[in-house]
């Protein structure tokens, strides 16, 4: 069974950890060296160290940093506009980090590049194997967040580079099935039910389910609609099921008439309205005094906060 790596002894300490040369980052992002210069000197998105000869070092964290820039720029956010999204991520990160009892960046590193080599493969009887020893090893929030998404987000992103669109479809598709599976399993067992729809255009089909697991709990079980359903119908399915609240998703950037079109379609539901994924993180500031609560992006806390919202402990 695969045992991923010890941590070093002192993971703050920069002279232990890994540092990458540009045409590394380069090849391992898809990004070209003049590209990750420009986003450097233009929009000071990536600081790398340097030698004392001046060449660029990229740690961990600055690769996982470019990653994050492309997952923006593939939702259609110009790069001069990144910045302030991923400013606004860091301020969320400590709390966040908090949640994660001092779990192991390194370990995860470690899955993820096994899963990224059986990907490769296309093997699918070994990628089987792989997901389920992350399952074993970690909770479930952990396995997504922190393991498998992170993959099927650098694939997403980096489809370009040859092979990389059919590595991506192969795990999606496998992902989604056994994301399914989980929903089915658990559904029509809780007291509480909950309506999960996505903005649409906002968010791909995995995104939406593993937000779905992520907020169900023993007490709340969650529906997940269609991607595509329309938002002006959304009133008409609420009337005709029934659920204690429906939860909006959305990984993209809030156009500037989110906090109106969600008032409006607030005032047509019989149930609350609240708004998931990172779209709720970035707009939580115009929604303040609204009807509409923001359960955020990050599982632990998006179901915390589902949770308080229906005991009447979160204040929209």
């Amino acid at each position: 069974m695969f045992e991923p790596a010890q941590p070093s002894p002192n993971p703050g300490n920069l002279a232990q950890e890994e540092l990458y040369p540009i045409r590394e980052v380069s090849r391992l992002t898809g990004i070209n060296p003049v590209t990750l210069r420009a986003w450097e000197r233009r929009y000071g998105l990536i600081q790398p160290t340097r030698t004392e000869s001046g060449h660029r070092l990229y740690s961990q964290a600055d690769i996982d940093e470019v990653r994050s820039i492309l997952g923006w720029i593939e939702r259609g956010v110009a790069v001069s506009k990144v910045g302030k999204i991923l400013a606004r991520s860091q301020s969320l990160k400590p709390q966040v980090d908090s949640l994660r009892n001092q779990a192991s960046v390194d370990d995860f590193k470690q899955w993820q590049l096994q899963l990224r080599q059986v990907v490769r493969a296309f093997d699918e009887r070994r990628l089987e194997q792989v997901y389920g020893q992350v399952f074993s090893s970690y909770p479930l929030v952990v396995a997504f967040q922190d393991i498998l998404l992170p993959v099927w987000q650098e694939l997403r992103c980096t489809q370009d580079a040859f092979g990389h669109l059919s590595e991506w479809l192969f795990l999606d598709s496998f992902l989604r099935g056994r994301v399914l599976q989980r929903l089915q399993l658990s559904a029509d067992q809780q007291p509480v039910r909950v309506l999960l729809a996505a903005i649409p255009g906002h968010c791909r089909e995995l995104e939406l389910l593993v937000a779905a697991l992520l907020l169900g709990s023993s007490d709340i079980a969650v529906t997940v609609l269609a991607v595509g359903q329309p938002l002006e119908e959304l009133s008409l399915v609420c009337e005709r099921m029934a659920p204690h609240a429906l939860v909006l998703f959305s990984n993209c950037l809030p156009a500037q008439d989110l906090p109106k079109q969600l008032a409006r379609l607030s005032l047509a539901l019989e149930c609350p309205l609240l708004l998931a994924g990172e779209a709720a993180d970035l707009a939580r500031d115009s929604l303040i005094g609204s009807q509409v609560a923001c359960l955020g992006s990050e599982g632990r806390l998006m179901r915390r906060r589902l949770q308080q919202y229906l005991a009447g402990h979160l204040d929209s």
